[in-house]
């Protein structure tokens, strides 16, 4: 599903009124019908039959401002009011200042009947009530002020069931930031798509249970070329699943070399060869210091591995020769950086091998740490490169704080893969992908028991055994991620958030693809 910010869905509104000849005020009428029926939904719910009543629940206070969201949430009012609920609107505007349709609904509302005053709600007034928020949309552009900091505190603080009108107020349509102070809604109904705020944190928290509606838009400006962000669905990554023809071996998968481990740090490489197998790799084989093999001999049992050349149980400079004539003679993939540790011999071994590594290469943690801030190698490479970054990692390699990052990840992740020409993943809450050509994507799975050391290597590995299994780097990316998550939330379920481990990840990630797997043959049915 495509996934705008506040000037695209400008744009659709406009093209939708001016060249399909779809007015304001139906598509007004629409959204305001769209927003009553999840409105009785909830009050139709066995839990608030069971808890308050549906009689209580049908006192309604709609907080509307005087643009076009406020019009929309004065159609609420009227449509509810019409069928006889106790509505009250409490008109935060001037109304001389209201957008022209807007006081177009307030002499409808009006002339319905709607009680409408201009002071903010009291604490009575939330008492038994659905509050509407239908003060400020998707066009805020600077931070809440005045006189609305306290109406929103209020609705914080005594509304018992809040349905955000498009967006909650506050909450930025193009990041998710929350701009000085916004409503936490329990559910958000908007229209025609999701907008980037809705999606990414803080926004996602702060919109509750997120309705996308369909109040008529064109479906060609809905699913445009020129529309580049989007939120990977179930069935999206369901059909990127690589097949597994009968007739194959092991060569058939690929063989992944994962340039992995140093002393106090063989955890990481396991996690990350293992994902990588547990993904549908063929093949893998961990290349290792050699001072520290024999830990590893002890630990693998699918894995092969390679020792190498080493420095106090690192990985040495002289080990290039043999990891170029490995992957020359057997691998198909590379994944470089899980627990490799960052030394003065890395330092000068990884800069080299990005730039002339003849196979796709997915680059994480001390892989990239290792660049000492220098993005020249990767815009060098002469193959494929996937990079897995936290926010830390990134500012390390782009010379910014890892917060500046979190404020625009997707703004971030796309300028470094056009810089770059490789495929970023900028790991976190919520994790968005960038390809050079400009697209993005944000992944909803994932679960806060994943905050925890080793997440990152296993998600190395799964996208190196997609690609060692023939996925383009930008679908092995989407398809890693969403199944990455997903293995993320099945342990949740599991061992616990507090107690799974990221090596329990490895025991769902063939769950997590057998649910995949279902709801892609479900589609092609």
């Amino acid at each position: 599903m495509k996934v705008v910010d506040s000037s695209q869905m400008r744009a659709i509104d406009a093209r939708t009124i001016t060249q399909y000849g779809l007015s304001g005020p139906v598509l007004m009428e629409r959204a305001g019908l769209s927003v009553v029926r999840r409105i009785k939904e909830l009050v139709q719910s066995p839990k608030n039959q069971k808890n308050q009543g549906n009689q209580r629940k049908q006192k309604t206070i709609v907080l509307a401002g005087g643009g076009n969201n406020g019009g929309d949430g004065l159609v609420v009012a009227r449509l509810l009011k019409n069928e006889g609920w106790n509505v009250k609107v409490h008109f935060l505007q001037a109304p001389q200042k209201a957008s022209p349709d807007c006081k177009a609904q307030l002499e409808t509302a009006k002339k319905f009947g709607v009680t409408i005053v201009s002071t903010p709600p009291s604490r009575a007034d939330f008492h038994a009530a659905i509050v509407v928020d239908a003060i400020l949309g998707t066009g805020l552009s600077k931070e809440v002020s005045g006189k609305l900091n306290q109406v929103v505190e209020d609705v914080n603080r005594f509304g018992e069931e809040v349905v955000a009108v498009d967006i909650p107020t506050g909450i930025s349509s193009d990041d998710g930031r929350v701009m000085g102070i916004a409503v936490r809604a329990g559910y958000t109904v908007t229209f025609g798509l999701p907008k980037r705020g809705h999606i990414l944190y803080p926004g996602a928290e702060y919109s509750g249970r997120l309705f996308v509606e369909d109040i008529g838009f064109p479906i060609e400006l809905l699913t445009g070329d020129d529309l580049l962000c989007e939120l990977i669905e179930k069935r999206q990554a369901a059909q990127l699943i690589p097949e597994r023809p009968a007739f194959s071996y092991k060569q058939t998968f690929g063989h992944v070399l994962a340039l992995a481990g140093s002393r106090g740090k063989t955890g990481a490489a396991i996690l990350c060869a293992r994902a990588a197998l547990k993904t549908g790799a063929g093949l893998v084989t961990l290349g290792i210091p050699g001072e520290v093999a024999d830990v590893f001999q002890s630990r693998v049992t699918d894995e092969m591995t390679l020792p190498l050349p080493s420095n106090s149980g690192s990985l040495s400079v002289k080990a290039g020769e043999l990891i170029f004539s490995f992957i020359h003679e057997h691998a198909d993939v590379l994944a470089a950086g899980p627990g490799l540790g960052v030394t003065g011999d890395t330092k000068k071994l990884l800069p080299d091998i990005i730039r002339a590594c003849p196979a796709p290469m997915v680059l994480d943690a001390d892989a990239l740490n290792s660049l000492n801030g220098d993005c020249r190698p990767l815009a060098q490479a002469k193959s494929p490169v996937i990079i897995t970054p936290h926010p830390g990692e990134m500012g390390r390699l782009i010379g910014k704080k890892a917060a500046d990052i979190e404020k625009d990840r997707l703004g971030a992740a796309l300028s470094l893969s056009t810089e770059t020409g490789a495929c970023v993943v900028l790991k976190g809450a919520r994790t968005v992908i960038a390809s050079p050509e400009g697209k993005t994507f944000i992944n909803p799975t994932g679960t806060p028991g994943m905050a925890k050391a080793g997440t990152g290597d296993v998600l190395t590995g799964m996208i190196a055994g997609l690609l060692a299994q023939g996925l383009p780097p930008e679908e092995a990316a989407v398809l890693g991620v969403y199944v990455h998550g997903l293995a993320g939330e099945l342990a949740g379920v599991r061992y616990g958030l507090h107690s799974m481990l990221a090596s329990d990840m490895h025991n769902t990630i063939g769950e997590a693809l057998l649910s995949l797997k279902s709801e892609g043959e479900k589609s092609g049915e």
